[in-house]
């Protein structure tokens, strides 16, 4: 197919694929979905090699969250039945991140609800980020708290974090459709302040909630300008008690095809599979990692992933290896850049929803999924629980 070969092409050099080729990407046919997973897998792999990162979620303050994004069970007004507690003490969120780095993550990501975090919060997550480097040498930390003020991640910085995730979740002309409470506007500030401070940038996209393939080309092409380190990509888990739980529009074909986009447009960046990957890729997850070099191992912020023991093992079947605590995760160019772009460097990473999206214009091109509802489950382990977590 011309198409690919013209997108492997560009690939290999950083190149801006045209949004008309991103488009076709996500159009391509179910009989033609080998070609581009192996295909994207050619970029993938020039870049990436067949290492997998391993990341890991540690929920410091879970629920109680003022912000009304819809896809969120942590939200205002949320009837989920959530875990729902304040700051967890350094100690405890060093134990919860232990869990992780000892089944292989290398980079843990701590999270906390709310609008944003206030100057005593920061001083909060540089404790906790002390106690874990502490305790692990040469771990990576990335904190994820909401919108930034001004100096707040040059704080972070200074207290030894080394990436901030604010994810800018779908294309800035269906924002709206999502949150009130804040605009796509303080989200892109946010990422712009990380990056500023030094910090390597996080952030990406939820899909899955009718929105049109517009809206998702809109959306990566954005992340490219702004130029993060790493790129998650959340599928929507549509958790009941939320405004959009009853929406199931993707297909494990579609998630590919995304995955696939996002390679495309973000050849060189950490791409990672985040929250919904067990619910809507199911037994295809392991054709997902010839698209995204990046995981999250174990359980989500409010609910359940699959075992991590199982993660390791999908890892090594598909003939992949967990990328090592010493091993330098971007390409030489951008690692050596502070960050470099996102691609040919024109312009100027952990995040994990709780299942989210946008309703966008115009219904997906793929059937809607089948409803799982079975395989969504509230976490009642790890942070915030007397239970040992999942990694």
């Amino acid at each position: 197919m011309d198409l690919l070969n013209t997108l492997v092409d560009k690939g290999l050099r950083r190149e801006l694929p045209t949004r008309e080729e991103a488009l076709a990407v996500l159009a391509t046919s179910d009989d033609d979905l080998l070609d581009v997973v192996a295909a994207a897998g050619k970029v993938r792999r020039h870049w990436f090699g067949r290492r997998v990162k391993l990341n890991y979620l540690v929920n410091l303050k879970s629920g109680l969250c003022p912000e009304d994004c819809s896809y969120c069970s942590q939200r205002l007004g949320s009837t989920t039945g959530i875990l729902k507690y304040t700051w967890l003490k350094p100690d405890e969120a060093s134990k919860a991140a232990a869990a992780g780095l000892a089944g292989g993550a290398k980079r843990v990501c701590l999270v906390a609800s709310g609008r944003g975090p206030t100057d005593r919060d920061v001083d909060r997550v540089a404790g906790t980020i002390k106690a874990i480097k502490d305790q692990n040498e040469g771990v990576e930390v990335c904190a994820c708290l909401g919108l930034l003020s001004d100096g707040q991640a040059e704080r972070l910085r200074e207290a030894g974090a080394d990436a901030y995730n604010h994810n800018l979740n779908t294309s800035e002309s269906t924002y709206g459709d999502i949150t009130t409470t804040h605009t796509y506007a303080d989200r892109v500030d946010t990422v712009t302040k990380a990056h500023a401070a030094g910090l390597s940038a996080c952030s990406g996209l939820i899909a899955g909630m009718g929105e049109s393939d517009e809206d998702l080309v809109d959306v990566v092409y954005s992340l490219r300008e702004l130029d993060p380190d790493s790129v998650p990509v959340n599928f929507l888990i549509p958790v009941e008690g939320t405004p959009l739980a009853k929406e199931w529009n993707l297909t494990p074909q579609r998630c590919l095809r995304i995955l696939a986009m996002v390679r495309f447009v973000c050849p060189d960046v950490e791409v990672r599979i985040a929250g919904g990957r067990e619910v809507h890729l199911r037994t295809m997850q392991p054709l997902a990692l010839n698209l995204a070099n990046s995981i999250f191992l174990g359980d989500y912020l409010t609910t359940e992933g699959q075992a991590g023991q199982a993660d390791l093992e999908m890892i090594a079947d598909a003939g992949f290896e967990v990328e090592g605590a010493g091993e330098v995760t971007l390409p030489e160019h951008r690692a050596t850049a502070g960050g470099g772009g996102c691609g040919s460097h024109e312009s100027a990473g952990c995040g994990s929803h709780e299942g989210g999206g946008v309703c966008g214009t115009t219904a997906p091109a793929t059937p809607a999924n089948e409803a799982r509802t079975d395989l969504v489950a509230v976490r009642r382990r790890g942070a915030g629980t007397d239970l040992a977590p999942n990694a």
